[in-house]
């Protein structure tokens, strides 16, 4: 076993100068990616610093009737929050498909974003990962890639974020806070994970000491219907081999307004903006939405074991977009 060292932080600023000091610290909250990846000798932090007991639980009403989410708020607890559930269904909905009941009462929002592939490859410290292990290459080009990316890969990595809430914030057009040393910043919930490039250790756009304070969702939109769906190996406990997070307001037969958002088939959450570009003023129908999954999905570089997954993509968009569309004509 490596050592460690642990430190309850007792507020937001000195959680953020201890991490800020030590190169080899890590935030805790709830645990349920970093202690397992600590187990697996993929993470090896030299310090702790627990940030769950940080006042930074709370889902708070802003006054234009958006909401603010702490960043150790649970997710089975954001997921059960009555607004959430009323003004925002896709997120309630992507976080009920996440891991289990066990792991969402323990699982944070701040954790949920910050998770780590789940790639086969990432995960083993006894194989190269250019994530992993910079500069050691990417076994999964050539070897087991049929659940890894499709959209936005490079040569250097082809993993996949795993988290469901990142997908869904993504569609909404939510806000991450984040607190550093040099104070306090906000960065869109669609800019916040990175694509690989050549640099796929570095997952998002947190800096060194930067700690996740809370994210902010925009006040929901009048007359917009949204939606979560994900498929996957098997009904639970598994990771989505594609995901669609989807906002529609439909009014007398057209879209209004679209946001839609893919899972399982980038290194990031991909929000679809050549498919809403398509759905923006269109007519409400199953050509119209096929249409829009084709030119984004035209993009995609599937490799030997998983273009499949633009086929599913297209299906679970059309099918997404179809149910959204006859809830607001029943509305």
């Amino acid at each position: 076993m490596k050592q460690f060292g642990y430190v309850r932080a007792g507020s937001v600023a000195e959680a953020v100068r201890i991490a800020a000091e030590e190169p080899g610290a890590r935030f805790l909250g709830g645990g349920t990616n970093l202690v397992d990846l600590m187990k697996l000798g993929v993470e090896t932090p030299r310090l702790l610093v627990d940030v769950s007991r940080l006042p930074l639980d709370r889902i708070e009403e802003l006054p234009d009737g958006g909401l603010r989410i702490g960043a150790t708020v649970r997710n089975s607890a954001l997921a059960a929050d009555p607004a959430v559930r009323d003004r925002y269904p896709v997120l309630s909905q992507a976080l009920l498909s996440g891991a289990s009941g066990q792991l969402r009462n323990t699982a944070t929002t701040g954790g949920n974003l910050l998770q780590r592939t789940r790639c086969a490859y990432f995960q083993d410290a006894a194989k190269p990962c250019n994530k992993r292990a910079p500069g050691t290459g990417c076994p999964a080009r050539e070897g087991a890639h049929r659940d890894l990316a499709v959209l936005g890969h490079s040569e250097h990595c082809v993993a996949t974020q795993p988290s469901d809430m990142a997908v869904a914030l993504a569609a909404l057009d939510a806000t991450v806070h984040l607190h550093g040393p040099d104070g306090e910043r906000s960065v869109p919930a669609t800019d916040f994970h990175r694509l690989p490039g050549d640099r796929p250790e570095q997952d998002t756009e947190v800096r060194r000491g930067e700690l996740i304070t809370a994210v902010e969702l925009p006040p929901a939109r009048p007359g917009g219907h949204s939606r979560y769906r994900k498929a996957r190996d098997r009904a639970s406990f598994a990771f989505a081999l594609v995901s669609v997070a989807a906002v529609l307001d439909v009014h007398e037969g057209a879209v209004r307004h679209a946001a839609l958002a893919y899972g399982g088939l980038a290194h990031r959450p991909w929000r679809a903006r050549a498919a809403e570009a398509v759905l923006h003023g269109a007519s409400a129908t199953e050509d119209t939405f096929a249409r829009a999954a084709d030119a984004e999905l035209a993009a995609a570089r599937p490799l030997r074991e998983n273009g499949f997954k633009v086929a599913l993509a297209r299906n679970l968009t059309v099918g997404v977009l179809a149910g959204l569309a006859g809830s607001a004509a029943r509305a």
